[in-house]
């Protein structure tokens, strides 16, 4: 009788285990930090430097106001922004029209190291929801 006492109260009070990925919801899904070809700063080959965030969740999340940033601290901070149920947004380096898959942060110069880097996703008020870091091996990696 007293487990299931505890059950209910867990059940009722919200204290039931979760997973950890229902805590934010979004999350550093995959760093492209080496564009292919040489680096030449054109607008096509900065687009080509990208992080990938992903809604892990089944309800819109709303990120405007949070920030994508390095180990340099350059800073993206997200125009009014929503990914919807399962859906990914792409972080583009370089300069473009902002839409529902994309983001643009318009550099004229890269801001991912491919010499190893972070990326560091903070919610509007500062706190860490997410991180991806990477070496110098490969062009990507999944997070």
């Amino acid at each position: 009788m007293a487990v299931l006492t505890a059950v209910a109260v867990a059940l009722l009070t919200g204290l039931s285990a979760a997973p950890a990925q229902a805590a934010g919801g979004v999350m550093i899904y995959r760093a492209y930090y080496n564009s292919p070809g040489p680096d030449t700063r054109s607008n096509a080959s900065l687009n080509a430097e990208y992080i990938q965030l992903k809604n892990t969740t089944k309800v819109t999340k709303y990120v405007t106001g949070w920030t994508l940033r390095d180990r340099q601290n350059h800073i993206y901070r997200f125009p009014t922004t929503k990914i919807g149920p399962g859906q990914t947004l792409y972080v583009r380096t370089g300069k473009g029209t902002n839409n529902a898959n994309n983001r643009y942060w318009g550099r004229t110069s890269y801001v991912w190291n491919n010499t190893g880097d972070a990326a560091y996703l903070r919610n509007s008020r500062g706190a860490l929801i997410d991180s991806c870091s990477w070496g110098s091996s490969g062009s990507w990696k999944y997070c």
